[in-house]
């Protein structure tokens, strides 16, 4: 295999990588809000906004992988 080839399967390999741990991260943090707001509903509000905000920090971790994949395609 020449290096470009290589290159680009490690692009994929990282973009495979790098979006699993964040896609079960963002079930289980759901899974669990909806759970906790039924548990006690007038919560709501707070346990929404945790649950945003952790979302967003595992959503940041797919969006690092992307530019290193982006990085190793350009570069």
């Amino acid at each position: 295999m020449d290096a470009e080839t290589m290159k680009l399967l490690a692009i994929g390999a990282i973009m495979a990588i790098g979006t699993i741990g964040p896609a079960i991260a963002i079930g289980k943090i759901g899974s669990k809000g909806a759970e906790a707001i039924g548990r006690n509903p007038e919560a709501a509000s707070k346990v929404q906004t945790a649950m945003i905000l952790a979302i967003a920090f595992a959503e940041a971790i797919a969006i690092y992988a992307l530019v290193v994949a982006l990085i190793l395609k350009f570069v």
